[in-house]
């Protein structure tokens, strides 16, 4: 109770502030009224549909509830600030002309103008929403990697994995697009295609229209996938434990039914002209989620000395466990953070707020000569939509460095 009063306090407050760039720049009541009724209704939307969360799991309504109040809820910050600045300063002008004993004289026109910039300002991220709900959640990427390694059997070098990871079935509306997707992984052409996690929101059911379009996913050398933090049914409240382990085994066994092998905390050899390289698959092992990964058990069947490439759904656990490991993981795939599916990624700018939380949360990092590939996620969760990261079908290409 206390952090929802807190919470709404804040919305208000933030609310109350970005109003006050509609009534500096109107005087009509009834655009006040439609303000308010908006903002009020948006809130209520939002906490009611949040009430029904744990019976239904994050839904589609859930989404939509987040999508519309982040959509009005960020313009309304960029206003607030805007307008708050404003009063701070003129209120530090006031203070010092009463000291020195000057005039401090209100300007309505400053005021007005101060507004209409807020507005302007605003209207950024109320276009860049939009397009993130209605584009940008399908705006598939294809992000390539090359990495190299003294170690790798000859055989492989050159050898190519499409990693997959946080498909989020529950969330998709759009069969077109998805079909879009899976033909982009199949065009890449790779000797395997890894899936990292997360295969529902939470209910095994969420798949059940999409299995069709995933089962066509092709790769020559074979599919494996683990487990993610929401594929546990976890986030739902069920009337008992036996249902929530039939969910549990429904969606493990959805895995073949899309022509995957479902490693948990299990090996695998993946074999080319006599020579193989180890694949290592542990269940969802992570530092604030569910720690059912047991990388000791994963491995009993491997060999110190193999190369191995570890599929681990949260990058917590490589900055926790795997890189300092006594045993050397080449490479590990994970993905979990989505890269918070809003954030700005262009030349000599990689930023997300997720940052903050995971130090590892896209794309490649190398540290003590091992590799992470975090994939920013085939799907997105809670907002329906990404704003400036986008969705992402990683290609990576191992190869032998030349002596």
């Amino acid at each position: 109770m206390l952090r929802l009063f807190i919470f709404t306090s804040v919305i208000l407050l933030i609310d109350f502030y970005a109003f006050q760039s509609v009534r500096t720049l109107t005087k009509n009541k009834w655009i006040y009224l439609v303000y308010w009724l908006i903002s009020i209704g948006v809130i209520a939307n939002l906490f009611f549909q949040f009430s029904q969360r744990d019976t239904h799991g994050i839904s589609q309504r859930v989404m939509f509830a987040i999508g519309l109040f982040i959509l009005l809820g960020v313009p309304k910050i960029v206003m607030a600030f805007s307008m708050l600045a404003e009063d701070i300063i003129r209120i530090i002008k006031s203070v010092f002309n009463l000291m020195s004993s000057s005039d401090a004289t209100f300007i309505p026109s400053r005021r007005a103008f101060v507004s209409k910039v807020a507005l302007g300002l605003a209207a950024i991220p109320f276009a860049s929403t939009i397009y993130g709900m209605m584009r940008g959640k399908y705006n598939y990427q294809v992000v390539k990697h090359t990495l190299f390694f003294n170690d790798l059997p000859e055989a492989f070098d050159g050898f190519k994995i499409t990693h997959l990871s946080d498909i989020h079935s529950g969330s998709f509306d759009n069969p077109e697009k998805i079909s879009y997707g899976i033909d982009l992984i199949n065009e890449q052409e790779s000797d395997v295609v890894l899936f990292t996690g997360d295969l529902v929101n939470n209910i095994a059911d969420e798949m059940d229209n999409w299995i069709p379009y995933f089962n066509r996913i092709q790769a020559k050398e074979g599919k494996y996938s683990v487990l993610g933090n929401h594929d546990y049914g976890e986030y739902v409240r069920w009337n008992n434990s036996e249902e929530k382990e039939q969910n549990f085994q429904a969606i493990k066994d959805i895995h073949p039914k899309i022509g995957f092998d479902l490693l948990l905390n299990e090996s695998r050899y993946l074999k080319k002209n006599g020579e193989k390289i180890a694949l290592v698959g542990v269940e969802n092992w992570g530092t604030r989620f569910k720690k059912a990964g047991d990388l000791k058990k994963a491995s009993e069947n491997i060999k110190k000395e193999d190369f191995k490439i570890l599929m681990s759904h949260d990058p917590s656990h490589w900055e926790s466990e795997v890189k300092k490991h006594e045993d050397n993981y080449h490479l590990t795939l994970s993905g979990h953070t989505h890269g918070m599916q809003f954030g700005i990624e262009i030349p000599g700018i990689k930023w997300s707020p997720v940052q903050y939380i995971y130090k590892h949360w896209a794309g490649i990092y190398k540290e003590y000569n091992r590799y992470i590939n975090v994939n920013r996620g085939f799907g997105f969760l809670a907002f329906p939509g990404r704003v400036g990261i986008w969705p992402e079908i990683s290609v990576i290409t191992l190869k032998k460095m030349k002596d």
